[in-house]
């Protein structure tokens, strides 16, 4: 049987599809659908000098997926969410569909896709169309996704990292590092029934304040969110929050990494967390290790999460493993 490889903390493991070619699928996520793993992304870019220090974050192809039955074989399915070189369209390349992630609506028959969006020429900034929420919908999960369009969920203030979740009863929510001045913090936000818009439902997980990167999981009666510090592309220590209830208060509970003597969560930042089909409560959480010298080459570390006694996440760091 194949291993996840992750190789020493300081290693940029290239993962390949089936046709030899590296896979390229940043800061996404996985869902299951049809009987396979459907696993997309930002398809990133190389640096060559001409596009200078800051280009490979941006996209000029898209949002890309890769299929599979087992989470280790990756055939390539194609874009699904494509830029254009329309300098009216909101898709004009180079652009950021930063933390794409999508959700099945039961009600609708659609699947749903947000995202941190940056308009082109894809730079961070606090202006209209460089910090917003950005939504797609399509009819199948691979095919090919309609802009729906952006928006600011509370008070319009920036959007930056952001995530899904579909809960039990089929609600859905937007967690995103809400950036308004002097103010960042991770917020829940409910979304409407078809998944499109966002309700006033929303909680402040005030013990996140300054944090990015969210990733979710429920297990043993908990809801637990992993997070990142706000450094760049520099990585930094992970803190872990918990709660009862997607809206309630959440509880720090400090890094879930153990023995990460670097406190860099393992060299990587936390990206998102998917279910292991036919396993109860049984995870996988996604962290990438960001190549910044070159980003087409960023490596992906999957780490199963497990929880204590005392009911607080956690991850031991496993340079290879098998499922």
């Amino acid at each position: 049987m194949q291993s996840f490889r992750h190789g020493e903390i300081n290693e940029f493991i290239q993962w390949h599809d089936t046709d030899g070619n590296i896979i390229n699928a940043s800061d996404g996520g996985i869902i299951f659908a049809d009987g396979k793993y459907h696993w997309y992304g930002q398809a990133l870019r190389p640096l060559p000098e001409a596009r200078g220090p800051e280009g490979g974050q941006k996209t000029d192809v898209g949002v890309v997926m890769y299929e599979s039955e087992d989470l280790l074989n990756w055939k390539y399915e194609g874009v699904i969410l494509a830029t254009n070189d329309d300098p009216e369209s909101e898709l004009c390349g180079p652009m950021r569909f930063e933390r794409p992630k999508i959700i099945y609506n039961d009600k609708t028959g659609k699947y749903v896709l947000w995202c941190h969006y940056v308009k082109y020429p894809g730079d961070h900034g606090s202006l209209p169309g460089m910090a917003e929420a950005g939504i797609a919908v399509c009819d199948t999960v691979n095919g090919k996704y309609e802009w729906v369009g952006t928006l600011r969920p509370l008070d319009g203030a920036p959007v930056k990292d952001s995530s899904l979740y579909k809960d039990f009863d089929g609600s859905a929510y937007f967690i995103y590092d809400r950036c308004a001045p002097g103010d960042r913090c991770i917020h829940v936000v409910k979304l409407s029934d078809d998944y499109l818009s966002c309700s006033e439902t929303y909680s402040r997980i005030e013990a996140a304040a300054w944090r990015e990167a969210p990733a979710v999981v429920f297990c043993d009666g908990y809801y637990y969110i992993v997070t990142s510090a706000l450094t760049g592309w520099q990585t930094n220590q992970a803190q872990a929050f918990r709660t009862r209830h997607l809206l309630d208060q959440w509880e720090d509970i400090g890094d879930p990494c153990i023995d990460d003597d670097s406190h860099t969560t393992f060299n990587t930042q936390s990206t998102y967390a998917f279910p292991i089909e036919g396993r109860n409560e049984e995870y996988i959480v996604m962290f990438e290790r960001h190549n910044t010298s070159n980003f087409l080459e960023c490596s992906y570390v999957w780490l199963k999460p497990e929880i204590t006694a005392d009911k607080k996440i956690c991850f031991h760091y496993q340079k290879e493993w098998k499922l």
